[in-house]
């Protein structure tokens, strides 16, 4: 059997008709929700650990990261990102090594250009590694810079004075890398599917292959071309490309109203592109014997409860709430939903089992093929998700969310008609102190000493409770 991981970066689960539709409106994703219809749909899929490289660092290894033993980095060629951000550590086996070893032909297409900075290792395992250059800050080229006018035109006023210099330098960036882009084609999700689709065709003579798909979109900045874009906002106005990492309670609505259009328009041309790599696999007989796993690493907040961004505290759910869908070879189990509660790491443990391959050395992840296709009910009551010092715990009943010293607490009833409307901890001071325990006890029964700093030295969220969790 083949497989195909296909990761989406800040793809929102209700951005994905399958699972609904966000707030503001229906967000067109046919190939998705074809794909859908043909797949095993989890309706409760969570991150390990985030954001971006440490989200990677688990689907690649099948274990945790949180609570960041391993992830103090401060490494030359990368600013210092969140905890964890790094790569992966030399100890651990990667997916790509073991599958490589099981006589696998492995390969990996990807424009998340972090993966590719001095010092990363994302590629270990891969026979074949392809970096698309340009996304976001990636240095594919130094000019030409943009005019003071252009800049106001892609990065409106309100928005700038919210991001400062640093968001200039990105906006710059950002535009001389896109500067020779002129059809659909040349943009970054076409680019990533179509070498994708490019290397099923080359390497025809495998006799099974593993192959990674990485497309940064829909993260932004957001923009696709026009027409994707004016399917959710014909109107023409004032351009927003970026995030605001705030509070947008305050910012032209019509200026929201554009990110979300922009957004939307990025995903549906994810959509697209996407259906040309199915549509590419049945042309070249694949879809019998392949399985396909779609996912994301997180999603983000587009003026969801007035902010925009994501972030670990408060975490959110329109960012930690992820889609997976795995279609199987013939569209075995095709039309199966599950509600069995799952981990990135898990969807390691998933592969491998599915592949038939013994990891030489044990991971973290816990497999759920049986119990998703069989309809148990899965070996995990509930998830921790590690972002920076803020652990989030959840299971059906709660969504427990604070700092590592166990201040700062937010609590909130998912049972609630709008559960994030009101932090409940006050009400209920066992649940808090019993989730705070199964954070520490998911961290290995304690917090590495620099992360308690973090949490110290962080300010506690707005609305959260002054109770603080104790073990």
């Amino acid at each position: 059997m083949n497989i195909v991981l296909m990761i989406f970066d800040s793809l929102r689960k209700d951005c994905v008709g399958a699972y609904g539709s966000p707030p503001w409106g229906k967000v067109h994703t046919p190939h998705f929700d074809a794909f859908a219809q043909e797949a095993l749909v989890l309706t409760k899929a969570f991150p390990e650990s985030l954001p971006t490289l440490p989200a990677r660092r688990a689907i690649y290894t099948g274990n945790r990261v949180y609570p960041f033993d391993k992830g103090d980095f401060r490494l030359k060629g990368d600013f210092v990102g969140s905890p964890g951000w790094g790569p992966i550590p030399e100890d651990e086996l990667t997916l790509a090594e073991i599958l490589h070893e099981a006589g696998y032909r492995t390969g990996l297409i990807s424009d998340v250009y972090h993966m590719f900075k001095p010092s990363k290792n994302f590629w270990r395992g891969f026979d074949q590694w392809t970096f698309l250059r340009g996304q976001e800050m990636d240095h594919a080229r130094s000019g030409p810079r943009l005019t003071q006018e252009e800049i106001d035109h892609w990065f409106p006023e309100e928005v700038r004075g919210k991001k400062g210099h640093v968001g200039i330098e990105f906006i710059q960036q950002c535009m001389m890398n896109m500067v020779d882009r002129r059809r659909e084609e040349d943009y970054f999700s076409p680019r990533v599917l179509q070498g994708a689709a490019r290397w099923l065709e080359e390497n025809w003579d495998a006799d099974r292959f593993f192959l990674t798909i990485e497309s940064f979109d829909p993260h932004e900045p957001w923009l696709p071309p026009r027409h994707y874009r004016k399917m959710y906002l014909p109107e023409e106005g004032r351009e927003q490309v970026v995030s605001a990492y705030g509070d947008v309670e305050d910012l032209d609505p019509a200026l929201v109203a554009r990110t979300r259009a922009n957004y939307m328009g990025e995903v549906t041309m994810c959509d697209r592109w996407f259906g040309h790599l199915m549509e590419s696999m049945r042309v070249l007989g694949l879809l019998d014997d392949t399985m396909v796993i779609f996912t994301s690493d997180h999603g983000h907040s587009i003026g969801d409860r007035n902010y925009m961004g994501k972030r670990g505290y408060p975490a959110a759910p329109e960012v930690y709430d992820i889609p997976l869908m795995i279609r199987f070879p013939k569209a075995e189990h095709a039309g199966q939903t599950s509600d069995v509660i799952v981990q990135h790491h898990d969807i390691t443990a998933t592969i491998l089992e599915a592949a038939g391959v013994e990891p030489p050395v044990d991971i973290e992840g816990i497999s759920f093929l049986d119990d998703a296709v069989n309809g148990g009910t899965g070996q995990r009551e509930h998830v921790t998700v590690g972002w920076g010092s803020s652990p989030t715990v959840i299971t059906d009943k709660w969504w427990f969310n604070c700092k590592v010293d166990g201040t700062g607490v937010l609590l909130y009833d998912r049972d609630a008609s709008d559960p994030f409307a009101r932090n409940v901890a006050h009400e209920h001071p066992d649940a808090i102190d019993e989730l705070f325990a199964q954070a520490l006890e998911d961290a290995g029964g304690s917090f590495p000493e620099w992360i308690v700093q973090l949490a110290q030295d962080q300010a506690d969220a707005p609305g959260c409770s002054d109770l603080a969790a104790r073990a």
